[in-house]
């Protein structure tokens, strides 16, 4: 976002603009049409906005999942039943320096030792699962996932999904290695192979809607990036011209709004 317009949208702020703005677009929201039931998001822009605020990374990556957290709370009180987090690819993994790699993975393993601690998501019985590849992440990570997963699998009333060293691609490669394994076992038949056979086997197949129905990505990037390629077939894609640490409930709202303003197609 240009700076002056990132001058201005805090002037607005100070002024209590925003706040009147976002009681009006809440009200048109709820009144406005169907609400989500599953989002998605590319939370992109944490670099940006700390070399633009000229604070250090690990500033810029504290305020990005301070706002996950907030955009969790947004997402459950809009009535908005699953959530999936784009948070690490395998991309990043593999191009982003050892430095930033680990000060991410630092964030990340204090939310959830955090989270292990208050139990926040199993107060509002969330079901919990990470998707991606836990073999690429720290033995540890990968065992606070197992065990926060362990503490909600026994709820169904809203979900998140944190995509960490995830790739699109190796998700749809794996799940045509399993069912190659089980058509060679004679566990399935080729020819019951289809696109609901295909779904039992991606990582996003214990949801009631797999499938995001609005995608939002920040920072004004208009790509997908590898994720989720086979869900968002049909989903709704929104594209905000913010970096992610600066997000809004307004900016929530707003993608929210875009949503229920387009009609559905599904390739019709």
């Amino acid at each position: 976002m240009p700076r002056l317009a990132r001058i201005a949208r805090k002037l607005a702020s100070a002024l209590g603009v925003y706040k009147l703005y976002e009681k009006l677009l809440e009200s048109e929201v709820r009144s406005g049409g169907s609400i989500p039931s599953h989002v998605a998001v590319i939370l992109d822009g944490n670099r940006r906005w700390a070399r633009e605020e000229g604070v250090p990374l690990e500033v810029g990556y504290r305020e990005g999942a301070r706002r996950v957290e907030e955009f969790l709370r947004w997402c459950y009180d809009m009535g908005v039943r699953t959530v999936t987090l784009y948070a690490l690819s395998t991309e990043n993994l593999s191009r982003r320096s050892p430095e930033e790699i680990q000060l991410l993975l630092g964030i990340l393993r204090e939310y959830l030792r955090k989270e292990l601690r208050e139990g926040e998501l199993v107060k509002r019985r969330v079901k919990v699962k990470a998707i991606g590849f836990p073999e690429l992440l720290p033995p540890d990570i990968a065992e606070g996932f197992r065990e926060l997963e362990r503490r909600t699998e026994g709820f169904s009333e809203r979900f998140l999904n944190v995509a960490v060293a995830y790739g699109g691609r190796a998700e749809i490669v794996e799940a045509a290695k399993r069912i190659a394994g089980d058509v060679v076992r004679g566990a399935l038949k080729l020819e019951d192979i289809n696109e609901e056979t295909f779904e039992r086997y991606l990582q996003t197949s214990h949801l009631p809607n797999p499938h995001p129905d609005l995608v939002i990505r920040t920072s004004g990037e208009v790509r997908i990036s590898n994720f989720l390629l086979w869900q968002i077939a049909y989903s709704e894609l929104v594209f905000l011209d913010v970096y992610w640490p600066e997000f809004r409930r307004i900016d929530f709202l707003r993608a929210l709004r875009t949503y229920q303003r387009r009609s559905r197609r599904f390739g019709a």
